[in-house]
């Protein structure tokens, strides 16, 4: 059920992007929202978009960050079938992800099923998740569309890609999810994470 906000004596409906969920505090996923859900997603105070296709950003919903402060991080994956998740890109897409800098912020693809279910399940590995629970959790968001190839992908992805990664970066994880969260070095502004941002 939609929420509702009082505004100036009217009533606006607040209308979820499709397969709509919190991941994480400050982490959330869904499918590609429409301008339906841009009242929702304007009070999770977003600062990142981590956009899983290579299709051009709809004009519409690029003035609709430009106006919210929200930036935007596109990794072009296609959604084909036939078509291996590309590790490398994935990898990428975390690093964006996992940094706190960039919360709160919505992963989505075009359906929010396979590569948003692909990239929440190596969150979900990073956070030492048993294998059966990450299957679970992509299923019930893919449903009967659960595709085998992406359940091969979260089975072979090596985290190692990651967490090396990580020492390079400026944030160290006391677990995802903990209400804790520090920096190697708060001084230190100078280290960025490099990926491809849509400059709005």
């Amino acid at each position: 059920m939609a929420d509702l906000i009082v505004e100036r004596g009217k009533r606006e409906e607040l209308v979820p992007p499709i397969n709509f969920s919190m991941v994480e505090e400050g982490i959330y996923r869904s499918g590609f929202p429409q301008e339906s859900n841009f009242g929702f997603l304007k009070n999770l105070n977003l600062k990142s978009i981590v956009y899983l296709c290579p299709e051009p950003y709809p004009k519409q919903n690029l003035e609709f960050l430009q106006s919210n402060g929200v930036r935007l991080f596109q990794f072009g994956i296609d959604g084909t079938k036939e078509e291996n998740i590309p590790g490398k890109i994935i990898t990428e897409a975390l690093k964006v992800l996992i940094d706190v800098r960039n919360h709160p912020v919505l992963v989505h693809c075009k359906r929010g099923k396979h590569r948003t279910g692909c990239l929440i399940g190596c969150i979900r590995k990073l956070q030492n998740w048993r294998l059966s629970s990450v299957f679970e959790e992509y299923q019930d968001f893919a449903g009967a569309k659960s595709r085998a190839t992406d359940l091969n992908f979260l089975k072979n992805y090596d985290m190692t890609h990651l967490t090396q990664c990580l020492y390079s970066i400026i944030y160290r994880y006391q677990g995802l999810g903990s209400k804790k969260r520090r920096l190697l070095n708060d001084r230190d502004e100078s280290v960025q994470i490099t990926p491809r941002v849509t400059t709005i």
